[in-house]
């Protein structure tokens, strides 16, 4: 019982911990969740590089898992926007035995060994979040920042999805969860992913919200 008891206290102050909010930066920040598996080269590859550039362009920096693929597409992307000392290039890594390291587009990286507090930091340092195409692990990520803006623990962020593969995912939840009784969930809910089809239609989403909150900022 003390050991269980003790654990539980741990908990406690871990949770206490986490209700902490980090203060206000001074760049928007963008995290962009996809496959490790993209080649450089590939359609993908090149229009994740093509967005995350852009988005360094405007002053953001750009946060990713750190890794392979379509990770590494976005941190290049975001190293070839220039300056390095306004446009960051982050990547938030997990230990895994398998993985190589942090790919080398990384300019400031950090270390997890679980994924639980590695998603914990992607929520706490981003301002918006775009899911390029991926696998089970950015399915989870996806999941993970919807969950929370559900239940507004996480406010005024934007989760963009780009690709058809994830407008197919929004549909089944459309047709599942809002068609049964009593319902699993709210119409609400399933509109708060923004589907779109191509790294335009995300930009333009992103501008959007870049100026309103730097507009924010400006003014606290």
């Amino acid at each position: 019982q003390i050991v269980v008891d003790t654990v539980f206290n741990l908990w406690d102050i871990v949770n206490n911990l986490t209700r902490l909010q980090p203060t206000q930066h001074e760049r928007y920040r963008v995290t962009i969740f996809g496959s490790a598996r993209a080649q450089p080269g590939s359609y993908v590859y090149e229009e994740v590089k093509r967005l995350a550039s852009a988005l360094a362009g405007m002053g953001c920096d750009i946060i990713t898992g750190g890794g392979p693929g379509l990770m590494q597409a976005a941190n290049e992307g975001a190293e070839a926007a220039g300056d390095p000392q306004r446009n960051r290039s982050v990547g938030i890594r997990v230990h895994l035995p398998f993985e190589q390291d942090v790919n080398p587009f990384v300019t400031q990286a950090y270390e997890h060994k679980t994924f639980f507090s590695r998603l914990h930091h992607f929520v706490l340092t981003s301002d918006a979040f775009v899911v390029v195409p991926g696998g089970i692990g950015t399915v989870l990520e996806l999941m993970m920042v919807w969950q929370l803006l559900q239940v507004k623990q996480v406010q005024e962020s934007p989760l963009i999805l780009v690709g058809n593969m994830w407008q197919d995912l929004v549909q089944w939840a459309r047709d599942h969860l809002t068609t049964t009784e009593p319902c699993l969930a709210n119409p609400a809910d399933i509109q708060i992913p923004q589907c779109v089809s191509t790294v335009d239609e995300a930009l333009a989403l992103l501008s959007d919200n870049h100026t309103a909150w730097m507009l924010s900022s400006k003014s606290d």
